[in-house]
């Protein structure tokens, strides 16, 4: 059973799968609180952008990546600012100028190849040396950045305006924990797709917080479950031969419909 880690790829694969599986839920914790579900989605189709910019231009394509998806984080805070009535807005607006760009400049790179497939629904046999270095560089600047923000984060995540009242920077901590995010996002790709990484950033947090009796609880749990969706995903698309990022993001899902199940049993007891 434990033979695919005797291949170098299998073993890349869930070094990556597992940073991820910690990275992805942690910032999505914050992410669900602030009712920012969709930036996730915003911000991956900047990367998508940034990767064929990086095939065009001749860059490593997480590196263009993470351009892009950071020029966008900084673009959804300012707008954010102007549409203070309507934030929303500013997440529609990035979502929509990235969906643009990223059609540009595939059509002008001429790259919707195997390697673009990759980035978008991820593959298990893609992760190289690079990305994983990449990976837990900015794995560690993440965990770091939360351990030394998590109080701000935590007050903002409730209530952004007591917050500002209380003093805190609100303005340069939103834009960086945006910035966060978006290093999240290219974190991911890699091995659970750009397509279907906002789903592990929302779908383990969501789990947890059925159960959860706390923040930091939550936080817990749901890096629990995307450790279990992980594993499993990545071991069944290899026995399975399946998409990496879609088994994972479906095991998620089949675990939120078990804890739904088993809440409702308990309840009816």
């Amino acid at each position: 059973m434990f033979e695919l880690f005797n291949y170098g790829f299998m073993q890349r694969a869930f070094a990556a799968g597992l940073l991820v599986a910690v990275i992805c839920p942690l910032i999505g914790t914050f992410v669900v609180m602030r009712r920012l579900s969709m930036i996730g989605d915003t911000l991956s189709h900047a990367s998508l952008a940034g990767i064929a910019a990086g095939m065009l231009g001749g860059l490593y394509p997480l590196w263009g990546a993470l351009l892009f998806s950071l020029i966008a984080a900084i673009g959804i805070e300012k707008l954010r600012k102007r549409f203070s009535q309507y934030a929303e807005l500013s997440i529609s607006i990035v979502l929509s100028a990235s969906i643009g760009l990223a059609v540009v400049l595939i059509s002008l790179a001429n790259s919707f190849n195997a390697d673009l497939m990759s980035y978008l629904f991820g593959s298990i046999i893609a992760v190289n040396a690079l990305d994983i270095y990449i990976i837990l560089g900015l794995s560690i600047i993440i965990l770091v950045s939360v351990g030394l923000f998590y109080k701000e984060f935590f007050y903002m995540a409730f209530d952004e305006e007591g917050a500002e009242l209380a003093g805190m920077p609100v303005s340069g901590l939103n834009v960086y924990f945006t910035v966060l995010t978006a290093m999240t996002i290219v974190v991911s790709m890699r091995v659970v797709g750009m397509m279907m990484v906002s789903s592990l950033m929302v779908v383990p947090v969501a789990c947890s917080l059925l159960i959860s009796k706390s923040f930091k609880n939550t936080i817990f749990l749901s890096v629990i479950f995307a450790l279990i969706s992980v594993v499993i995903g990545l071991f069944s698309s290899y026995w399975l031969d399946l998409a990496p990022g879609g088994s994972i993001v479906l095991t998620s899902i089949f675990i939120l419909i078990a804890v739904l199940a088993v809440k409702r049993i308990f309840r009816m007891q």
